[in-house]
Order: structure tokens, then sequence, then C-alpha cells
């Protein structure tokens, strides 16, 4: 079996390698010059495209235009899968722009180069069924637990509903601390560091990352919405005991 990714940004050559681990030929493709992981080939787009699972690791925002570009080269045989960290848009212009003879499966494997820097044994991958569940879908599910991942299944729907208020509000939250320009000091608690770490992982990912997750997770609006009632309700109870003072 062979295994394509197209796209080698960082975590595509990160996954790149982690779909390695499993033992099975993995080939990759990217417009870019970069270093391949261990044992990953690279090879030309067409390819990538006729691989027998074809995993996209593009940016969101990128994912609709990239499809429509290379829908009719992919392999009629070739399952198609996406790692968008968010799944209601993705699925459907999976639906929308490939042939209905395509098998297609959405993923999201949360995790990346640094939470999964000391491995991905344990880490969480999210598979929504978009074609109907058969034997393609339990081998890779399986091919996944063979790695070490332990994986979840839902709707894309659900996902999206759970994410926001997971992985969205920690990427703002990181953001938001980095923008506040706060350092390391030797007074840290465990707490500060634990905040830290936070900054760390959000930023070290690409600030279209961030972009695509509060523009293409159609329940971030109302995770913001929530947390800044959140942050103006704390802020009205410290003034009230200012004021009572």
């Amino acid at each position: 079996m062979t295994i394509g990714v197209y796209g080698l940004g960082r975590f595509g050559s990160f996954f790149s390698s982690v779909l390695k681990s499993g033992g099975e030929r993995v080939i990759a493709y990217s417009r870019n010059e970069h270093t391949l992981p261990e044992g990953v080939e690279k090879a030309g787009e067409d390819e990538v495209l006729n691989a027998d699972y074809l995993f996209f690791c593009v940016s969101i925002s990128a994912f609709e235009e990239v499809l429509k570009r290379v829908a009719g080269k992919i392999g009629r045989n070739t399952v198609v899968l996406d790692t968008c960290s968010v799944k209601m848009y993705p699925s459907k212009w999976m639906e929308e722009y490939l042939p209905s003879h395509i098998y297609k499966i959405a993923t999201h494997p949360m995790f990346g180069p640094d939470s999964g820097r000391n491995g991905v044994k344990g880490l969480p991958l999210v598979m929504c069924e978009i074609s109907k569940k058969d034997e393609r879908y339990e081998f890779i599910k399986s091919y996944f637990e063979h790695i070490g991942l332990k994986v979840l299944e839902m709707s894309a729907r659900d996902h999206d509903a759970e994410a926001a208020y997971s992985q969205g509000v920690t990427h703002f939250v990181g953001r938001v601390l980095n923008e506040m320009g706060l350092k390391p000091t030797e007074i840290a608690t465990s707490g500060y560091k634990s905040l830290m770490n936070i900054v760390d992982q959000t930023c070290n990912d690409p600030l279209q990352l961030f972009y695509d997750l509060q523009r293409y997770n159609p329940y971030a609006k109302e995770m913001r919405l929530t947390l800044q009632v959140a942050i103006e309700k704390i802020l009205n109870r410290l003034a009230k005991e200012e004021d009572n003072r």
C-alpha cells in the first residue's frame, strides 16, 4: 500500500513521519522544497494524487481551491482524506468537488509537531464519515490505531461544536497572551508555566491556522462571544469589589 501526503508544511512534514511509522510506503509532494522526514519519499504531484490513500495537509483556507484544481487528477481508486482542524466545510468541499466514485473520509489529527514531539501514542485523531463506511474506512482506522493513535469517531458537526470550545478557545487565549508580551520569569508558578506552554504551542503554528480556526468553524463566533461575556462578568465583579473598598 502507498500513502500519499499532499503538502509538506510544518504539519505535513510531521504527519508524513507519523504515517511512515506504521511501516507502509509514504510518498509526499509539495510545490516548495522541503527536507523530507526519514523514510518518506519525494514524488511528483500526479504520483501522490494516485496513491492508495491520499492525505491533504494544506491550510483550511487553501483546501477548497486545491480540491478544485486537482480533482480531475485523483486516481479512481484513491481514498481521499483531509487533515483540517475544522470538519464541516472540508467535508462539504470534498463532497462538492470530488467525483462521486472517489471514497472520502474527513480526519483531524488532534496534535501537531509540538504536542507530538515526544511521540503520538495515545493522542486523539478524529474520523468523520463522508462516504458510507466500508473496508477502506476500517483499514485506515486500524492503521491509525496500529500507529498508536486513539481514534474518535463523530460527525463533522459534533466535531466543530466541541473543537470551538477546546482547540478554538486554546488558540484564541494563546494569541491573546502572546499579544500581552508575557515572558518567562524566575518566580513563575506552575500555572503560569502552563500558560506559557499554551503560548508556545499555539504561536508556533502559522498565524493563518488561527485565522482559519476562527473563520471556518461555524461555532467559533459563539465561543468568542461566550468568552467575552465571561471576561466582562469577571471585570464587573472586580469593579464592584473595588467600589466597596
